[in-house]
């Protein structure tokens, strides 16, 4: 028959077993999701970034453009293009394109040297990086 003194010992050690045993079995937080940085991906949020916030959104900035997106490359360089609006077939007035991984970004063009290519570099920027919405 168990002392009074080893009952007392085994009851904590017990409690404490069990709970050292519950905290090994829950698994870690997970890491909080990232953008994916394969070339594609970033230009696909850069397309529907460039597409909402420019376009769609009636940006008077851009109403003399469209958008010509070209994501399905066979030469792994997404791009999207900037177009004038009443001639889509001519020569792009910007490009942004990416390759690798992590994507390596590029925009040119002359739209890029206009007022308004600084702040399409930073919205390129930021969706490119998992930034959403428009600025």
């Amino acid at each position: 028959m168990p002392s009074f003194f080893t009952g007392r010992l085994i009851g904590p050690a017990c409690a404490a077993f069990a709970v050292a045993l519950l905290a090994s079995c829950q698994s870690p937080r997970p890491p909080a999701p990232t953008a994916n940085t394969a070339a594609l991906p970033t230009m696909e949020r850069v397309a529907l970034g460039a597409n909402s916030c420019w376009f769609k959104s009636g940006d008077p900035a851009f109403k003399s453009y469209r958008l010509a997106p070209e994501l399905n490359s066979f030469s792994g360089r997404p791009r999207i293009l900037i177009v004038p609006r009443k001639s889509p077939e001519a020569r792009p007035l910007a490009v942004v394109q990416a390759e690798g991984q992590p994507a390596r970004l590029q925009a040119f063009g002359p739209l890029m040297s206009e007022p308004v290519g600084t702040r399409m570099s930073a919205d390129i920027r930021r969706w490119a990086a998992g930034g959403q919405g428009c600025k």
